[in-house]
């Protein structure tokens, strides 16, 4: 499936709302009025460089029905939003809500694939959620955005199934032309389309609006965000499927139903992991351009995550760079890989201690309808990092 072409946004369903230059259409005047005190808020409000739309993640964002007449505006409290991403909280509000749920999956999913490995994904307790560490432009952050922007495709096309969002239901995508004839096409799919574009104006909203000069790192910086947004994206766009239910007596699947569904996040996550091994190193040219440093290897392309920083070796404690170390980390000393206790501790060692685990065990099913499990304890050997 191909991602909807180009940046603007869609149509929306009460013209007038949107500024010319994203919808093609002309605002009212209290569309203006809406939209140049969400700028001013915006501004008066504007959060440190560190701090990031991530945050929504980790307090969760309530619902626009839930605020009593004269309470703050939602967008004015939430921390972390830039000018434009300030812009569309005003507009849709409702929408907050499954961005944070779309961060948070983004994060959890990060945690997942990085729990064995040196750099684990944490977050630290600020609005900037990972910490410093974001601020170099290496693999692991590459990795991040794609995986975050790829959470609020996912959080916003479900919630448009499910009937959550008042400006968009359920997928509109055209029968598949390899679709059995007598199968139907019409169940309720998940609309990745909206999700894969209103995904693209708040993810990108940030990056867009930096102004910075030609071939300059920051540039730099700017154009390896939005190419690892797009990726994030596009690996929930083109994973999603075709999902069919079977209709018929007794089973007999005489007639089948069938949607577009999104894949398990787990499998977007397991994808951008391997982009992430593969991921291409990359330089500004003075004409303002992201360019292969190894031009022997393939350019890479809209799906492919890029860096521009070598990555930390994250194994002290730096609080310039924001690595947290691995001092007190869980290693295997069975493992070869990088969670085994000689690369997790970086050559210093590691102390074993006795641990007390409890698990189910003995479990029998008893008629009816209800397992019985007994409890059991195992002392286990583990090590930590010194």
């Amino acid at each position: 499936m191909k991602p909807p072409h180009g940046a603007q946004f869609w149509k929306p369903a009460v013209p007038g709302v949107f500024p010319g230059h994203w919808g093609g259409l002309r605002p009212t005047m209290p569309g203006l009025l809406l939209l140049a005190a969400a700028l001013l808020s915006s501004w008066a409000q504007l959060p440190a460089e560190a701090s990031s739309w991530w945050s929504l993640a980790m307090n969760p964002v309530q619902r626009p029905e839930m605020f009593i007449i004269g309470a703050q505006p939602l967008c004015s409290q939430l921390p972390g939003l830039s000018p434009g991403q300030r812009k569309l909280c005003q507009l849709y509000q409702e929408h907050m809500v499954y961005i944070g749920e779309g961060a948070k999956m983004g994060i959890k999913e990060c945690q997942y694939q990085f729990r064995q490995r040196r750099w684990n994904c944490s977050t630290v307790d600020d609005t900037s959620v990972f910490g410093r560490v974001m601020q170099i432009g290496s693999r692991e952050t590459a990795f991040t955005y794609a995986v975050s922007a790829a959470g609020v495709v996912n959080a916003i096309s479900r919630a448009c199934r499910e009937g959550e969002l008042s400006t968009c239901g359920c997928s509109r995508t055209a029968r598949p032309k390899d679709l059995p004839r007598d199968w139907l096409w019409g169940g309720c799919g998940d609309n990745v389309e909206y999700g894969y574009r209103f995904a693209k104006e708040f993810v990108d909203a940030r990056e867009r609006e930096k102004n910075f000069a030609k071939g300059s790192e920051e540039q730099g910086r700017v154009l390896m965000n939005l190419q690892n947004n797009e990726a994030g994206r596009r690996a929930v766009y083109k994973m999603a499927d075709v999902a069919c239910k079977c209709h018929g007596v007794s089973g007999s699947c005489s007639l089948k139903t069938c949607w577009l569904q999104l894949a398990e996040f787990r499998k977007v996550g397991d994808q951008l992991k391997e982009k992430y091994d593969s991921a291409a190193a990359m330089r500004i040219t003075r004409k303002g351009k992201l360019e292969l440093v190894n031009s022997r290897f393939n350019q890479p392309t809209l799906e492919d995550l890029v860096y521009v920083d070598p990555s930390p070796d994250y194994c002290l404690r730096n609080e310039t760079t924001g690595s947290l170390g691995t001092q007190g980390r869980l290693c295997n000393k069975t493992s070869e890989g990088m969670d085994g206790c000689e690369l997790m501790c970086c050559g210093r060692g590691y102390d074993q201690f006795k641990s007390v685990q409890v698990e189910r065990c003995h479990c029998k099913f008893h008629w009816c309808c209800f397992v019985k499990c007994r409890k059991c304890t195992e002392v286990v050997d583990q090590h930590v990092c010194k």
